[in-house]
């Protein structure tokens, strides 16, 4: 038999020791139900911020594969060297970076560097990003943190011997990466210096909008000057010249339509621009629109060479294409665009003294007739006009010869294309 003080002994120890384990398991409940609560108000504004910079810098255009889950990663970059995927970057542990710091986003953006050291390639734009403000890549940290983790490993780049070779990129970033955070110009406004800011670093304008050498880099004295796209079969026109896209000439409030809403009375945006538009400039405020606009109007006009067919003698065999492209045009866009092409504002754009139809290279009013297209449906154009491909109505030598017609006739001075350019791109992918 158990004697009466040992049970009362043994009871008053057990409540001893249940007090303590409630104790201790309080501060640890409160913690748990801390972390499940929802973000206190400075925190929450931090990863809204992060949401409109992420935006800006249109992440999702490369991190989602389209229909995947947002930043899981894995969409295939075609390039000259091989095919790269994106990673993932959503707050997974194992194939995510749910296990970085700020301080390795912020030394990634910056670097170019991965936490582990490696040398990123270029299809990440950090030669822009690495002038994104610590401030800036601390929020675009919190608002990754704060998407759902998906768990999916990153696939492994494809590329053809010797660019597989990490160690290469030394040479490339000695040529063409210059590290370090944007400085405001004092001589300038401060909505200028927002503007070339969102330009330079987050928007990587450009990445696309300045010629791309056979190594896959671009020289700063030619910024802006326009290029192709290598992979894509699209132009992406000079800025700083006003025989191209040059917006010297254009009004303030066209230039923040056609980022913001996708089209403006001097033009519509197609191709890849149409998806920085869709993911990122129709999102943006109108203050950082109009301070974008403000600094692409003030890129110093570069009057490179061009083609001038007013210069040129007269062919027999251009002649010929021109007016059997004005039998076509006439039978198949003067409706849209006018028996003089000076279109219907806003939605179907003016091709006379048009600008990016006279552009020195013809890959965009080619694809544009063999395609068709819409401009993309924005907050500000929801229900954008089209326009209907072509391809299998009009052989090589009939969309050549209106594309003749439209590039030289009311005034534009563009050169004659040929059948040959035109099944060059009938195959170009379409996305």
């Amino acid at each position: 038999m158990i004697p009466r003080a040992l049970i009362r002994n043994t009871t008053l120890a057990a409540v001893a020791l249940a007090l303590c384990v409630l104790a201790a398991w309080a501060p640890l409940r409160a913690q748990t139900n801390a972390a499940r609560a929802p973000a206190q108000p400075a925190q929450q504004a931090i990863v809204e911020r992060g949401r409109y910079l992420a935006q800006a810098g249109d992440c999702i255009a490369c991190h989602t594969v389209p229909g995947a889950k947002i930043f899981s990663g894995n969409r295939p970059m075609p390039t000259p060297f091989g095919t790269l995927y994106s990673p993932n970057i959503t707050p997974d542990r194992a194939t995510g970076i749910g296990s970085w710091t700020a301080d390795d986003f912020y030394n990634m953006m910056h670097t170019g560097r991965s936490p582990k050291g490696y040398l990123l390639y270029p299809a990440m734009p950090y030669a822009s990003y690495t002038k994104v403000t610590r401030a800036d890549s601390d929020a675009i940290f919190a608002y990754l943190r704060s998407v759902p983790p998906v768990r999916q490993a990153s696939r492994e780049h494809d590329l053809r011997f010797p660019y597989n070779n990490r160690a290469l990129l030394i040479g490339w970033r000695t040529l063409y990466f210059q590290q370090g955070e944007y400085r405001p110009d004092r001589s300038k406004s401060v909505e200028w210096n927002r503007g070339a800011y969102l330009v330079q670093g987050l928007g990587h304008c450009a990445m696309c909008h300045t010629p791309i050498n056979a190594l896959g880099g671009s020289s700063q004295e030619q910024a802006f000057q326009g290029g192709l796209i290598p992979m894509q079969n699209w132009y992406a026109p000079s800025l700083t010249s006003n025989r191209e896209a040059g917006l010297g000439n254009w009004a303030l409030q066209d230039i923040v339509d056609l980022l913001q809403k996708g089209v403006s009375n001097r033009g519509t945006v197609y191709g890849p621009m149409a998806e920085v538009t869709f993911n990122s400039l129709q999102f943006m405020s109108d203050d950082d629109v109009r301070a974008m606009a403000v600094y692409l109007k003030s890129l110093p006009a570069d009057q490179g060479p061009a083609s001038d067919p007013a210069e040129a003698p007269l062919r027999a065999d251009i002649h010929q294409a021109y007016e059997e492209g004005r039998r076509i045009y006439g039978a198949r866009c003067a409706t849209c665009h006018g028996a003089e092409g000076r279109g219907k504002l806003p939605h179907y754009p003016p091709l006379a003294r048009n600008q990016s139809i006279g552009m020195s290279s013809a890959v965009n009013p080619i694809r544009m007739v063999l395609n068709g297209g819409y401009p993309p449906g924005t907050r500000r154009n929801p229900m954008p006009y089209g326009m209907p491909p072509f391809a299998q109505e009009l052989n090589d030598d009939q969309i050549a010869a209106v594309v003749t017609f439209i590039r030289t006739a009311w005034g534009n001075r563009g050169a004659p294309v040929t059948a040959r350019e035109v099944n060059q791109l009938r195959s170009a992918t379409v996305e």
